[in-house]
């Protein structure tokens, strides 16, 4: 049986971005479960500002994450807490999302979806909570157990390092708490879904071609 793939998506368009940090270590966390990762870094992918109209034919970054997120088993979300909710730059990305729409099955049906947010003060579950509502629209399933985390600027080093074991664990462990539930999930997967991955497979190998 083959790996289950899991996406993480998010950090922030900063050079040194705690959400970013956050991310790779729950990935980590997945991939000690025997996941395949794939990372999906913000500020790597550059996307363009959504724009309905380009939907059926997106520029080539929004292609790369509208297909790997939809070949998902399942997926990690990260992003910065700002003014009381996500960042814009983490908003467009999933708007992206919506080309989905027209897919059988649509959007980011029955996958898995674990969330963390990296705040520079003491609340973060508003970021959550916001990326909750994102995940119901997009008919996937948030996992119970999530990770604001406070303070971010203690829990990292300059260069990314988380320094706090707690933490650590903490990420490590929704990361193979994704795993984890995407092994039920996955367990009941229809055919239509298993072509409909694969499909999107092919996708990603020609956006990034």
């Amino acid at each position: 049986m083959s790996p289950l793939t899991i996406v993480g998506l998010g950090g922030s368009l900063a050079r040194r971005s705690h959400s970013l940090a956050a991310l790779r270590v729950a990935l980590d966390g997945a991939a000690n479960e025997g996941a395949a990762t794939t990372l999906l870094d913000l500020r790597e992918l550059d996307l363009p500002l959504y724009n309905p109209d380009d939907e059926r034919e997106p520029p080539a970054a929004a292609s790369q994450l509208i297909e790997s997120c939809y070949a998902a088993d399942g997926m990690l979300w990260s992003s910065p807490m700002y003014q009381g909710t996500i960042s814009g730059a983490f908003k467009n990305a999933l708007d992206w999302l919506h080309a989905l729409g027209s897919r059988e099955p649509p959007f980011l049906h029955d996958e898995v979806i674990g969330l963390i947010s990296a705040a520079g003060g003491t609340q973060g579950l508003q970021a959550i909570n916001t990326m909750e509502f994102a995940v119901r629209a997009l008919r996937g399933w948030a996992v119970p157990y999530v990770i604001p985390v406070a303070s971010a600027f203690r829990v990292f080093d300059a260069d990314g390092q988380i320094t706090d074991e707690a933490v650590e664990l903490q990420l490590r462990t929704l990361g193979a708490e994704v795993v984890r539930v995407a092994t039920r999930f996955v367990g009941h997967t229809t055919a239509q879904r298993a072509r409909a991955c694969e499909e999107s497979a092919e996708r990603v190998i020609s956006a990034v071609a």
